[in-house]
Order: structure tokens, then C-alpha cells, then sequence
């Protein structure tokens, strides 16, 4: 780095310039010492000219110096006093030791932030220092800064960002939303109906929801007698989840024929994606409305939980013969196109996912190809022993039920896997046969999850059904005429219906009926479903145990939570649940139990005041409105009881808020 305090004469290079001169001045003189004469003369006048006008240059650059110097000084100190952002130095104690101006206009009580706490402006700086943060986004008097921590000097650096994060959420909420509307019931309500009628609940549901869309600033457009196109914003889409959707309500208000409330389901795609794709989210959603019994909204996001509202009342039977026809036909046709048929339950099967799965396998035996029911014997509940008792004795039966390892081993990328009583992948008994073949089928009465089996084949799944075998015993109605379904085979599937319907008091409709006595007409034994749901003495002491700790919660719900340390089956405390029930007083029911896998397993009940479907979905459980259950992991029985209260107060204080 050159000497600046020291002032050279000349440059180095001039210096070189005269010492050859003055060799080739000697030379001249040596021979012409007149010209050499001359030429020392103009030497000199050079010289002297030369130092005249370094000297002045190296003032100049001395000048120039000292002016930027200067300004560069006068820039760093307006920088430091007069620019828009903050600067904070804090001592050992987080107490401001010095703020640049800009900072002191957040000085409530003085001209000065000296000496205040960092806690002043923000509760999280000093924790957020503390865990050597290099940066964390606070908020004073309505600004937000992005605040950049320099610890060892103990110094802050506060950006402004409020414009940004105005544009940021001005961007957020005028992304478009894409919502289909359905009425879940209209082909029902208006079968019936005259013209006169029709055209009057058509007019009454479009005015109640133009009158809607229009109060909320929706464009709203109908494109067939039952379906409706809404396009929004993600801003007017906070204000409806405000609300939890009230249109909702306000159409279920309406009736059509006999009374029937009409229902909306409404499926709405958010995300910055394309409006395509949108679309498909949208639709989406709807399918998912509609797979949990209609009269709610499901809203997805590209990334994201899906939401849902409403759900509050119990879906109305709205099977069509004309649908499990397709559907028997539709199956006929796969089996028949299949190396072979395996048919699959849930984990630790009951009597439903059982008789639904030797349905199945009927139908399979009626078109001759070959069908296998998978069963894991050590994973039976005892609920279900008796049953699997009677299905060993005959021995022709008990040669079509398989270990998994066997299961393993006969399946092909074209055999027919059919899962029944359960549409979640985590749920089924062994889940590694879903990705062994291009080909699967999807029977089940639950209402829809977000969590669903990849790319099935053929779905049939309908919440309004009081269990799968009912839907099974539809299909098998729709087969060809073939080998007779036995005895034993005709009680499972009627064990099946009696037990998810509580002896058809809970969730029966006409159908399911017809399909008990179809099943009866086929030699199902009464009496042997009666021997099947009998109970062992210490199972009776064991749920009464349950029931004797019981509690009532906001005057009818009841919560039993079994003793720590002793793990209960989820059948037996689903029976505690059901019991509770038939209680005075109660509408609800939530027992709660440590399970043999070391998770909290909680059975919840209702008479329909209560949608404990969403209660236990909260709690990453699913089920129907008045059945439904959850496992929980990694927590215990006391912190699984006051989660789900949390849970029911949101509940409760979201529905007096409405």
C-alpha cells in the first residue's frame, strides 16, 4: 500500500526518462558541446516543468481525496442517524445501551429507548437471541421488521417490512378459489314432485344461494338442476371458515318432499396452481364430501390438511337398486378377468369386515375363479372367536382363509385384491399386498378419510349403508345363479349387519332389511348370531369396571377412562361405549383405554346430537357420526383425556358460536 503522508517529487518512471537524458546529454556534450549546451538548457526547462506538474497533480489527487473523505463520513453518519431502519446496541442485561433516531420514535414514555429492556419491543428477541438466531420477524406499533441478530457484537439491524408483508398478504388472500356445489338429495326430493313444486324449490335454493354468494362477494353460477360453479378468493374463503359455512344450515332448513331437508355438499380447491388443476382439487373435495355422507364441505389445499364443515346430521338412505346392480356387474366383470380373488379386512376384524369378506368370497365361487380370504391369526379379537370357531369346523370354508405369508406368495399384478370394511391403507391387514397388484376393489360403508387406497379399480362405497355386509349381500342379489350360499355363510354376513346396527336400532334403513331378509331367506340362523355375540362372564366384569369410573361431561356426555396400566381390546371397550349409551341422560360416550401395541385407544358413541366422527378426526381417528374411534400414540391415558377435552370445548364453543 503506498506511503500516503509521504509526497514524491517525481514518478518513478519520469525519474528513469531524465537519467537517460542526461547520459545521452553527456554523450552530445563530448562531441558538440554547443548543441549539448542547447540541449541542457531545454533539459532543464523540462525538468523543472515536469515537477511543476506532478506537484499540482498530486494536489489535485490530495483534494479529491480529502472531499471524498469527507462525504464518505458525512454518508456513514447520516446512514447511521437519518436512514429509514433501526439500529440497536444492547449490553450483557439485554438493556438498549444506544438506538439509532429512527428507533426512538417507538419510545412510548421518553425521547429515548436507552435503558429499556429489549423486552420492550418484543417478548421473542431476547429468547431468540439467547438460541443464537441469526435473524426472527417481530411486530411494534403495527410495523413488522425482520430483525437481523448480531450477537457478539450485541447489535440489532431492524428492516422494515411491513409494505412487504402487506403485498404478501394482499397476494395471499386474491388467490383464486374454485368451489362445486352439489345437493346432495335432489334426485330424491324432486322424484316425486309435480312441476309446480320442482320449479319452486328449484327457485327457492337458487335465490338462497345467489343471495349468499352475492352477501360474500362469490360469483356464482349454476350449470346443471343440482350442481353449482363458485369462484372466490382465498380472503372470502377465511370469512366462510369463520362462519364454519352457515349456508349449510340455511339450505338443510328448507324441505321438499315429505319433509326431507334439502342438503348441500360443497367441494372447494385452494393453492397456487394452475386453474385447471384447481378445478380437479375441487372436485376432489366434493368426491370426499359426498364419500362421508354429503351435507358438508371438504376443503382442499395443493399442500396441505384437508378441512371439513359441517356433517352435523345423520345421512339419509339414498341407495339406488340401479347402483349395486352396476356395481355387482362391474365386479362380476373383474372377477372374471382375474387370476385369482384375495380378498382382505381391516386389522383385528369383527364380525362385519368377516361375513363382508365371506360375501366376497361367494361371489367369487359363483363366477369359478378362484378366491382366498386373508386372515392373521394372531391378530383375532375376541369378539369375533366364536365365529372363527364355527368357520374352522367346516372344513370346506376354513380351506379358503390364508396366512399372509401364503397370501404373499399366490398373488399376481393380475389377481383381484378386494378390501372391505375399510378404505384407509394403514387399516387394512396386511398392506404391503396393495402395491402387488394393478388391481383392487374398495367395498366399504365408512365415511370417507382424507387418507384413501391408491388408483383403486372399482369403488363402492356408501355411507348410508348400516354396515359392509348389507352392501355385500346387494352384490351377491345382482350375481348369476350359481352355487347356493350356505348356512353359515348367510349368518356371517346377518352377524355382520346385527352387530353394526345394535340389533338394527342404530343407522338402519329399508335396505338394510331387505338385505336381512334376503340373507334369512338363505337359511341364516337367528339364534347361532345370538351364540356368536355371547360374551364371557369376565369380559361383562371388565366393562362394568370401565363403567363404574365413568364421568359425566357437560351434563350429558360420558367418559370412561379404564385404569393405567391394564390394556383393553377395542371391541370390548366399543361395547363399554355402546353400553354408556343406553344410559339416562346420555347422548355421548367416550371410553378411553391403553392397547397390547402400547397406544390409547378411545371408542366414542352418539344418538346423532354429537358428531363424534369430527371429534375423533381431530384426533387423527375417523369413523361415522355416531361410531367412530381413534388410537393415539406415544402419549398416556391421562394426556389422551385432556386432549380430548380440548377438543370437545372447541367443539362445543364452535357450535354456540354459530
Amino acid at each position: 500500500m503506498p506511503d500516503l503522508q509521504k509526497k514524491p517529487t517525481l514518478s518513478s518512471h519520469l525519474w528513469v526518462i531524465y537519467l537517460l537524458s542526461v547520459i545521452l546529454l553527456g554523450v552530445i556534450w563530448y562531441f558538440q558541446w554547443m548543441l549539448g549546451l542547447i540541449m541542457t538548457v531545454v533539459l532543464a526547462a523540462s525538468f523543472y516543468y515536469s515537477i511543476r506538474t506532478e506537484r499540482a497533480l498530486l494536489d489535485e489527487a490530495e483534494q479529491y481525496i480529502s472531499t471524498i473523505s469527507h462525504r464518505i463520513k458525512k454518508v456513514g453518519e447520516e446512514a447511521l442517524l437519518e436512514m429509514p431502519f433501526g439500529i440497536i446496541l444492547y449490553n450483557e442485561d439485554y438493556n438498549i445501551e444506544w438506538a439509532n433516531p429512527y428507533m426512538n420514535k417507538f419510545s412510548e414514555e421518553s425521547d429515548s429507548l436507552v435503558g429499556d429492556s429489549l423486552n420492550k419491543l418484543s417478548e421473542s428477541l431476547i429468547p431468540m437471541i439467547k438460541e443464537n438466531k441469526d435473524s426472527v420477524s417481530i411486530e411494534m406499533d403495527s410495523y413488522k421488521f425482520h430483525t437481523i441478530i448480531r450477537k457478539e457484537e450485541r447489535l440489532l439491524y431492524l428492516l422494515d417490512r411491513t409494505d412487504q408483508e402487506e403485498l404478501q398478504q394482499m397476494y395471499h388472500n386474491d388467490q383464486t378459489i374454485l368451489a362445486i356445489i352439489f345437493l346432495d338429495n335432489y334426485e330424491e326430493i324432486t322424484q316425486n314432485m309435480d312441476d309446480t313444486a320442482k320449479s319452486q324449490l328449484n327457485s327457492q335454493v337458487t335465490t338462497v344461494l345467489n343471495r349468499w354468494a352475492s352477501h360474500y362477494g362469490l360469483y356464482l353460477k349454476r350449470t346443471s338442476q343440482e350442481r353449482f360453479l363458485a369462484v372466490g378468493t382465498k380472503e372470502i374463503l377465511q370469512k366462510l371458515e369463520k362462519v364454519k359455512f352457515d349456508i349449510l344450515d340455511e339450505v338443510r332448513e328448507m324441505n321438499g318432499a315429505d319433509n326431507n331437508p334439502v342438503t348441500l355438499s360443497i367441494g372447494v380447491g385452494v393453492g397456487n396452481i394452475s386453474l385447471p388443476e384447481l378445478g380437479e382439487l375441487a372436485q376432489s373435495s366434493l368426491d370426499l364430501a359426498l364419500g362421508r355422507g354429503g351435507d358438508q364441505v371438504a376443503i382442499k389445499e395443493d399442500q396441505g390438511k384437508v378441512r371439513f364443515y359441517g356433517g352435523k346430521t345423520n345421512p339419509m338412505e339414498k341407495r339406488t337398486r340401479v347402483r349395486a346392480r352396476v356395481i355387482s356387474h362391474a365386479l362380476k366383470e373383474l372377477v372374471k378377468a382375474s387370476d385369482n380373488v384375495i380378498i382382505m379386512g381391516h386389522k383385528s376384524p369383527d364380525m362385519d369386515s368377516l361375513g363382508a369378506a365371506i360375501g366376497v368370497l361367494n361371489i367369487a365361487k359363483i363366477n369359478k375363479v378362484k378366491g382366498h380370504i386373508v386372515f392373521d391369526s394372531n391378530d383375532l379379537d375376541t369378539g369375533v372367536y366364536r365365529l372363527v370357531d364355527a368357520i374352522k369346523a367346516d372344513e370346506e370354508l376354513w380351506s379358503y382363509f390364508i396366512e399372509p405369508d401364503e397370501a404373499e406368495e399366490i398373488i399376481t399384478n393380475r389377481s383381484l385384491l378386494v378390501i372391505v370394511d375399510t378404505h384407509k391403507p394403514s387399516m387394512v391387514a396386511i398392506e404391503s399386498l396393495l402395491n402387488k397388484t394393478d388391481y383392487k376393489v374398495v367395498i366399504d360403508h365408512h365415511r370417507r378419510g382424507e387418507d384413501f387406497i391408491d388408483n383403486p379399480t372399482l369403488v363402492y362405497m356408501e355411507p348410508y349403508a348400516s354396515s359392509t355386509a348389507e352392501l355385500v349381500t346387494e352384490l351377491l342379489e345382482y350375481q348369476p345363479k350359481g352355487t347356493k350360499l350356505k348356512m353359515l355363510e348367510a349368518t356371517a354376513l346377518l352377524a355382520g349387519i346385527i352387530v353394526d346396527t345394535k340389533s338394527f336400532t342404530l343407522r338402519t334403513g329399508s335396505r338394510t332389511f331387505d338385505a336381512a331378509s334376503y340373507l334369512r331367506s338363505k337359511g341364516a340362523d337367528t339364534v347361532l348370531v345370538q351364540q356368536f355375540m355371547k360374551e364371557d362372564l369376565d369380559l361383562y366384569i371388565k366393562r362394568s369396571k370401565i363403567i363404574e369410573r365413568a364421568k359425566i361431561y357437560r351434563e350429558h356426555i360420558a367418559i370412561a377412562k379404564a385404569e393405567s396400566g391394564t390394556a383393553y381390546s377395542p371391541v370390548l371397550i366399543a361395547q363399554t361405549a355402546d353400553t354408556l349409551l343406553t344410559m339416562t341422560g346420555i347422548t355421548a360416550s367416550f371410553v378411553l383405554s391403553e392397547r397390547k401395541d402400547g397406544r390409547i385407544g378411545i371408542s366414542a358413541r352418539s344418538l346423532g346430537d354429537v358428531n363424534v366422527q369430527v371429534i375423533m378426526e381431530k384426533m387423527n381417528g375417523g369413523g361415522h357420526l355416531t361410531n367412530a374411534a381413534t388410537q393415539i400414540e406415544d402419549t398416556t391415558i391421562n394426556d389422551s383425556e385432556a386432549f380430548l377435552i380440548d377438543i370437545l370445548n372447541e367443539y362445543y364453543e364452535g357450535r354456540e358460536s354459530e
